[in-house]
């Protein structure tokens, strides 16, 4: 297992980039913008990372926007953390013999999410490719939020 990153929603992305980048001296490595779902992502890493995050070996923070408008109450504006699994069917089948829900399945091979008891995302995502999607997976339905 491998930690990826953590996220965080954010109201504002200029003023949140503006906070983490130019005053805290993270460096933007990268930004996915989706028309479509109306958001973006963007990921930080502290300077001294860039090497490693290039390699795939640093972890880094998200920064999620979502363009419309929106607050955050309830601690809302952190998001997840992210972990790369060696076999994402077999980590979630140990969460379901344990007695944990899977909030959102790996219906598609590739990714999961799971709630601690202090009710913290934890996003799984399979290493390399996504595997075949088979059941009980593909036909789970998610279970609250995730």
């Amino acid at each position: 297992m491998k930690y990826l990153h953590t996220m965080i929603r954010v109201r504002k992305l200029e003023d949140a980039l503006d906070f983490y980048c130019k005053q805290l001296g993270l460096v933007e490595m990268y930004r996915y913008d989706d028309q479509s779902g109306r958001f973006s992502l963007v990921f930080l890493a502290a300077p001294e990372d860039q090497a490693a995050v290039t390699e795939g070996n640093a972890p880094l923070l998200e920064l999620t926007y979502n363009w419309d408008e929106q607050d955050y109450p309830g601690g809302r504006n952190f998001g997840h953390l992210a972990y790369e699994v060696d076999d994402i069917y077999q980590i979630c089948q140990r969460f379901v013999d344990a007695g944990t829900v899977i909030s959102r399945p790996p219906r598609d091979g590739h990714m999961a999410f799971v709630r601690s008891p202090d009710n913290i995302s934890i996003e799984l995502l399979q290493k390399g490719p996504a595997l075949a999607p088979s059941e009980p997976w593909q036909s789970m339905e998610n279970s609250g939020e995730w």
